[in-house]
This record gives C-alpha cells, sequence and structure tokens, in this order.
C-alpha cells in the first residue's frame, strides 16, 4: 500500500517573466529577489597597548631605590657623620678672630706717660668672598687690590697674593696690622660707596666686601726717641722686641681675648649669637726714671756725640742713696714708634751691653782697696818717676814729666798710673797677694758681675780671676786697663762710695699696676757693705781734689756753689772689629754734693775723632750739665760747707 503523506509535495519555482534588462520578474507565490548588498567599508585597524603593569613595576622599583639611597645617605649624615658634618658647617658658617689684650703703659716716676697704647684695627680679610662665585668677575683680588695698596702703603702683587691664597679653603688673612682708625675709616667708606653702587648697577662687583677689621691696639711713645734704649719696642706680633718691653712683656701684655659670630657674605649674622672671651688688660709699668733729668742726660750726650764725631756714648744718672736710675741715656738713638729708618746698631742699651776698658775711673777702686787695708792714707807720700818697669813693659802717665812728689791724694788727682801701681803693690807681700785683694774688692763693688737689672743683652764685663792675670794685666787692671766694665757698673762704682760705702743694687722699675688698678711696688734692693764709712768719706774728700784742685784733671765739671766730686778717664779702646787697640774711651764720674751725696752722674764717650779725647775735656762738661740739671729738678741745695782741700803734692 502506498502511504500518503500528510505534507505537501513542494512547489517549483516557476520562472516568472524576464524584467526589462533581463531580470525576471518574481511570480506569484515567489520570494522577491534580493537586492545585492552593498559593499561595506573595510573596518579600521585597532592597536593594541602592552600591559602597563611592567613598567610600573620598574618605575617603582627606581623610585624605591632612590628613596633608600637618599634614607641612607640621611641616616650616614644625621647619624653616622654627624659630628663631622656639624663641625665643617660650623667652620664655614663661624668665623673667630683674637680679641688683642690692651697693651700696659710705661710711665716715669710721676707718672709720665713713656709708652702706650691707642687704638688701632688689624685689616683682614676672607680670601672666598674674592672667588669668581661671589663676585661673578675674575679678577675680584686684583681690584680690591688696587684700592688698598695706596691705603695700607703696600705692593699691589703682595696683597693680591694674600686674596687669591693657594689654600682655597682658606678664610682668613692678615693684610695689615696695627693701622689707624683714619686707614679703617678709608676702607670702611670705600666699601660702603662700593656696596651702595652694586646694588643699583649688577655690572658693578663690590670688590671690598671680604675685606674686614678686627680692634686692637697700637704702641705709640710720646716722646720720641726720649729714653729708647731703655724702652726697647714692640714688634709686629705685638710682642716687646727690646728693652722694657721685652723684659716685662708678659706683665705688659696681659692675656687675649676670643671673638666668635655667625657671618655671611662676610657680614656678621646679628641673630645668630655670638661668644666672646673677654681679654685681660696688661700691667701698667712705673720706672724709677725721671723724664726731664733723662731728657737732660740725653740731649747733653748727644750734642757731645756728635761735635767728637763719635761712635757713641751714654750718661747715667742715679740717685745715690736708693740706688734708682734716673737717667740712662744714649747716642745715637732711634725712635721706637718707627723702626723703618733706624740704624740697627742703634737698638741697643749700649749703657748695659756694652763692655770696655774703663780707664782712670777704676782708679778710685784701687785707692779704696788701699785705704780700706790701711796701707796707706792720703797724705801718704809716693815718688812717681817718669817710667816705672814692671814685668815686661815700662808704664808711664799719659804725660811726660820729672819724677812726681805726690800724695796719695796727688796720685788720684793728677790720674797717675805709675803713682797707682806703686800703692796697690803695697796690698800684699807679694804681687800674687796684692792682686788677690785688690781682685776681692773689684767684685765687691760689682765688676765681674751683672748689675742685678736683669735687663735684656747686659754683660757682666770681663773680670779674670787673679791667678789667670798676665803680666801686664797685674799692674794695668789696677788702673782700669785689663778690665771690661759697662756704664752701669762703673755708675754703682761711684754711688757706692757716695751712700757711705754701702752698695744699693740699681733698680729700674718703681712697680707695677694691674687691671685691678692695685699698685705693687718692687722688691726692695739689696743692699751690700763694701767698704767702711771713714773709707767712703776719705774717698770723697781724694775725688774732690780731682774737680777742685788747680792741678786735677777735672776742672771742666766744677758747678759754682756746690761741692763736686769727681774722676776722669781717658782709656785705650778696643776696636770690636779688629779686636786690637783704636781710639780712646772718654770717662768723667762722679757725685754732688760732695759731702752730702744725692746724686751720681757717669759719662762715657767711645772713640772721638774730632778735636779732643781726654775725658776731662769732653765729658766733663756732660756730667756738668746733667748735674746742674739734676740737682735743679730734684731740689737739692749746696750744703755751704768747704772742701777739705786734701795736698796733693809734698817738698821731698
Amino acid at each position: 500500500m502506498t502511504e500518503v503523506s500528510d505534507r505537501e509535495p513542494p512547489r517549483r519555482r516557476v520562472p516568472g517573466p524576464a524584467r526589462p534588462g533581463g531580470q525576471r520578474r518574481p511570480g506569484p507565490g515567489a520570494r522577491p529577489a534580493r537586492r545585492p548588498a552593498a559593499p561595506r567599508p573595510a573596518a579600521p585597524r585597532t592597536i593594541r597597548l602592552g600591559s602597563p603593569r611592567p613598567r610600573l613595576r620598574l618605575v617603582g622599583l627606581a623610585l624605591t631605590l632612590v628613596l633608600i639611597a637618599f634614607v641612607v645617605r640621611l641616616l650616614q649624615v644625621q647619624a653616622v657623620d654627624a659630628s663631622t658634618y656639624a663641625a665643617k658647617a660650623e667652620q664655614n658658617r663661624y668665623v673667630g678672630y683674637t680679641l688683642t689684650a690692651e697693651r700696659g703703659g710705661i710711665t716715669d716716676r710721676d707718672g709720665v706717660a713713656l709708652a702706650a697704647s691707642e687704638d688701632a684695627y688689624d685689616i683682614t680679610a676672607d680670601p672666598t668672598l674674592f672667588t669668581r662665585k661671589q663676585l661673578k668677575i675674575d679678577d675680584g683680588p686684583e681690584q680690591a687690590a688696587a684700592l688698598l695698596a695706596p691705603i695700607l702703603g703696600q705692593d699691589q702683587a703682595t696683597i693680591v697674593e694674600k686674596l687669591r691664597p693657594k689654600n682655597k679653603n682658606l678664610r682668613y688673612v692678615l693684610l695689615a696690622n696695627r693701622q689707624t682708625p683714619q686707614v679703617w675709616k678709608q676702607i670702611k667708606d670705600l666699601k660702603t660707596a662700593l656696596a651702595t653702587k652694586s646694588e643699583t648697577d649688577e655690572s658693578t662687583a663690590n670688590v671690598l666686601a671680604g675685606v674686614l677689621s678686627v680692634p686692637t691696639t697700637k704702641r705709640v711713645y710720646p716722646n720720641g726717641d726720649l729714653a729708647a734704649g731703655i724702652l726697647g719696642w714692640v714688634n709686629a706680633d705685638g710682642k716687646g722686641g727690646g728693652g722694657v718691653e721685652q723684659q716685662l712683656n708678659s706683665l705688659l701684655a696681659g692675656k687675649d681675648g676670643k671673638v666668635r659670630y655667625a657671618q655671611s657674605g662676610g657680614r656678621q649674622v646679628p641673630t645668630a649669637g655670638s661668644t666672646e672671651t673677654p681679654a685681660v688688660p696688661g700691667s701698667d709699668v712705673e720706672l724709677t726714671i725721671d723724664r726731664d733729668i733723662q731728657w737732660a742726660a740725653q740731649n747733653a750726650i748727644s750734642e757731645q756725640v756728635k761735635e767728637s764725631k763719635a761712635d757713641r756714648g751714654y750718661v747715667i744718672v742715679q740717685d745715690t742713696q736708693t740706688g734708682e736710675i734716673l737717667a740712662m741715656a744714649n747716642s745715637p738713638g732711634f725712635d721706637p714708634g718707627d723702626l723703618s729708618e733706624a740704624d740697627p746698631n742703634a737698638l741697643h742699651n749700649w749703657s748695659l751691653e756694652d763692655a770696655y776698658e774703663p780707664g782712670s775711673t777704676a782708679k778710685v777702686l784701687s785707692m779704696a782697696a788701699v785705704l780700706e787695708e790701711g796701707v796707706a792714707t792720703p797724705q801718704t807720700h809716693v815718688v812717681v818717676p817718669n817710667r816705672l818697669h814692671r814685668g815686661d813693659r815700662l808704664f808711664k802717665d799719659d804725660i811726660n814729666h820729672e819724677t812726681w812728689y805726690l800724695t796719695l791724694n796727688g796720685v788720684l788727682a793728677k790720674s797717675s798710673n805709675i803713682g797707682t801701681i806703686l800703692a796697690t803693690g803695697q796690698l800684699g807681700k807679694t804681687q800674687a797677694q796684692a792682686n788677690q785683694v785688690l781682685y776681692s774688692y773689684l767684685r765687691k763693688f760689682g765688676l765681674g758681675s751683672y748689675t742685678g737689672l736683669g735687663f735684656p743683652g747686659e754683660t757682666k764685663g770681663i773680670l779674670a780671676a787673679p791667678e789667670d792675670w798676665s803680666t801686664s794685666q797685674q799692674y794695668t787692671i789696677p788702673f782700669g786697663q785689663g778690665v771690661s766694665i759697662n756704664a752701669m757698673q762703673a755708675a754703682s762704682v761711684y754711688s757706692t762710695i757716695a751712700n757711705g760705702g754701702v752698695r744699693v743694687e740699681p733698680t729700674l722699675v718703681r712697680g707695677t699696676q694691674g687691671p685691678d688698678g692695685r699698685f705693687t711696688p718692687t722688691a726692695k734692693p739689696k743692699k751690700t757693705r763694701v767698704v767702711s764709712e771713714k773709707t767712703a768719706k776719705t774717698l770723697a774728700q781724694m775725688l774732690e781734689s780731682v774737680v777742685d784742685d788747680q792741678e786735677g784733671t777735672g776742672a771742666k765739671a766744677r758747678i759754682p756753689g756746690y761741692r763736686v766730686a769727681g774722676k776722669t778717664g781717658t782709656a785705650n779702646r778696643v776696636d770690636p772689629a779688629t779686636g786690637k787697640y783704636k781710639g780712646y774711651t772718654s770717662s768723667f764720674a762722679g757725685f754732688a754734693p760732695a759731702d752730702k751725696p744725692r746724686i751720681t752722674v757717669y759719662c762715657a764717650i767711645q772713640n772721638a775723632t774730632k778735636g779732643n779725647y781726654f775725658g776731662g775735656q769732653i765729658c766733663g762738661p756732660v756730667y756738668k750739665k746733667v748735674m746742674e740739671f739734676a740737682l735743679k729738678t730734684l731740689q737739692v741745695p749746696p750744703t755751704g760747707t768747704k772742701s777739705a782741700s786734701l795736698p796733693v803734692t809734698y817738698k821731698p
């Protein structure tokens, strides 16, 4: 059987009539024909980005490493090396300088200033403020030097060298020390002018911004060259370079202080705070010198040295009772406030530093020994021949003469070498014993020893032990040859006689006054009995004969109204350049009033080359001028008594 399906048979597609253009119209029941699809535009290509995560990881890692580096460095600076970097910061930020103590003054016995200190400035600079980084120019040091050189009186190249040091980290250099306030004002005015101009004109650099000042003091000597040999000077470092300035430097200098402050651009930062250790001023020193007597002595010796065309000369004035030195003058001298033109050979106190053979002024020592030992009296007769043979020499006096018949007083008055040899020969049974006795007296009077002043450069002279005296020295030392002394020792000998035979150690400083105003007197000088009062009085009378007697050698030292005791001296001089005798040492020593002594004056002139060279002729007048002035200044009246007038000669 054929099964009949319920599904309809499929319909055939009957082609419909063709459309114009070859297209067919769809038949009934046919699906409409699809229009051809329009071509679609091409879709744009999409660029896909890589994943950002790896890159973010790298950036994060880099930032982490940087932060770690910062943290490590911070830990190093703040913890590990904190003190080191803090010190460097302090060093660069803070500036310190020494606050110089005011040097104590030096006055005479009446408080008159001989040396003082006045305000001054050290001109300094910070070299780091002259660099191109600071000034924006290459020639900052050169421009600054051109402005400073004429003000400071220095060479430009020297200043440039200081402003451009080899050490690039150097923050402090000294351009000039102890300049006057006027000098600093000139520099300060220039700095202000440049600063004002640089504010309005950027092309202008303030090349002096790094120039600074430090307050200090400058040593001045208001009396010029007066007492220069005593005072000395202060060197560039502010220390005593000679004389009392050197001897008492620790007392005069005081104690320096310190100042430390924060700075920026060469200027102090007021809000940063500062620290200061105050300076302690030095003590004032009061000398025994009398300024007026010092002036008279210095004027008198300077005139005579110039007139005689001598190498040099010195005068000492001493109070016979106290041992205080009233004057110690040297010629030629120097200005301690300006050493630029000073003769280096004059930068001494030759009164204490020069050792020379005194000549006949030392005969008073021989007479003291003879009188004290009781081997002769002023009236003892001494026959003085024209020549005397002793040892390996023939001795003579200054002039040829027939046989003199002199008293011991006459031997001193006429300054006989031969008579002195004969007198001192009586001091012992043998010449060796006599030498020993004479030597003991020379030592008691201070020869061969320091004076006790403690002065820089002082010589103690030359006095050999008696066993070392040569054949000639045994006979020359009694009249002052073959032994060397300084001028202060010579003056002290005569002061000892004037003081009744008691040697008072000479003094130059009366005392010091500290910053607290308290005055501390110098310790009392040492006193030593050398000869008896009787011997000293007899010697004073004999020394009067030298001046008053017509046959004496010291007539030019007479002072009207006063009794004067003195002694002339003319000695062969050892030339320091050759070590041989050349020229003479001329001298005069004495005191007044002779019967009531108050003042001793000693004068010596070395190598007078013009006119007379005898001590009585060129030093006698100096003695007179100085002694007259000193007696009037100290208001010492004449005693009004008459001299003993001891005999000089006798009739055989």
